[in-house]
């Protein structure tokens, strides 16, 4: 399991128990595997619920598309994507699939002389670095978005994700939104053939390699550039407004979004209207099956996600995520109750306020 990043990898060995412990023993631990982008939450989550209930995770940050094939394999408690599944491929599986948090991914840079949000670059200008075609630092292209900084005639060093990642899906659902070229040449989905650069497995492997590599560029979570203290740039929006990553143009760019209407929380944040819209906002998700194979583990997993969304706000803002809406927090725990039963048609999982 070297490729896999878990909680307990992470130093959260207290927080975690065997993903195949049996749940009639006193020690209730939930299995999860997928996304990266939101690892940095649930691990603070996972610490604090053991702390108070008990309850361990074992959650593997092995990619949106690992956890999306382990959760059809059933052979997690539940998976977690980045990269939403469309409800008809909800029904056809046999889940659920409801939002945790929302967050943003951000080009991170590594280049001699140039801080944290002094760089300025819009979508065109972007796609065209990652498709190869923008070579060098002081690219024309580049200088006219940033006038006043020194750009080195440095060759640009493309990172990018290898393992199949709902952040990938993200970035290039949102290069192929402001770039005619990206969405012929290279489309959106959570892997796809890149024309240039060198692939790295999660965020933490994108954030590292950019970290080490002189004159880099790459894309990750906003914790991620939080926590290794990542260069930033910002980015020029729909609204042709100059905006950084933050907690507040997040919850800009998700402002209209309209989850009562949206079958399966199916939605998509990219490229979103606003002066104050981040433009690559998303949510992530879990997803659980209708029913489980053990239906008091998924309960468990229900549990701490309920325990999460009254608890975890601040922990959660503490690392730039942003905590979903009061009122769509209830339309999950509906949906909860109403889909997710046991073989006696019971619901696996009681809401209480």
């Amino acid at each position: 399991m070297k490729l896999f990043r878990t909680l307990a990898a992470a130093g959260f060995v207290a927080a975690v128990g065997l993903a195949t412990a049996p749940t009639s023993t006193f020690a209730a631990d939930i299995s999860g595997a997928g996304a990266t982008f939101p690892y940095p939450v649930y691990a603070k989550w996972a610490e604090a619920y053991k702390k108070e209930t008990g309850n361990g995770l074992n959650y593997q940050s092995i990619g949106s598309g690992g956890g999306i094939k382990q959760i059809i394999a059933r052979t997690v408690t539940f998976g977690a994507t980045d990269s939403p599944l469309k409800p008809e491929q909800l029904d056809k599986e046999g889940l659920i699939q409801f939002p945790t948090v929302l967050g943003g991914i951000v080009p991170v840079v590594n280049i001699d002389g140039v801080n944290n949000a002094d760089l300025t670059l819009d979508g065109a200008t972007l796609a065209k670095i990652f498709l190869g075609e923008i070579k060098t630092w002081n690219d024309p292209a580049i200088a006219k978005l940033n006038p006043n900084a020194k750009l080195p005639a440095q060759a640009i060093a493309l990172v990018h994700r290898s393992d199949g990642s709902g952040t990938t899906f993200l970035f290039t659902n949102y290069l192929a939104h402001v770039s005619a070229d990206w969405k012929a040449k290279v489309g959106s989905n959570t892997a796809v053939e890149w024309p240039a650069g060198i692939g790295a497995k999660g965020n933490e492997g994108v954030a590292n390699n950019v970290k080490q590599t002189k004159g880099s560029i790459g894309y990750v979570e906003t914790a991620y550039a939080k926590q290794n203290k990542l260069t930033t740039t910002k980015l020029i929006n729909k609204d042709g407004k100059t905006v950084e990553a933050t907690a507040e143009s997040i919850a800009a760019a998700a402002a209209g979004a309209d989850w009562a209407k949206a079958p399966g929380f199916y939605l998509i944040l990219t490229n979103e209207a606003g002066e104050k819209s981040w433009p690559i906002a998303a949510a992530t998700f879990i997803l659980l099956p209708k029913q489980p194979k053990d239906a008091a583990a998924a309960g468990i997993a229900l549990s701490f996600f309920d325990w999460a969304y009254k608890n975890g706000d601040t922990m959660a803002s503490d690392l730039d995520y942003v905590a979903l809406p009061d009122s769509v927090v209830k339309l999950i725990q509906q949906t909860w109750a109403k889909d997710v039963k046991a073989a006696d048609g019971k619901s696996v999982y009681s809401i209480t306020n």
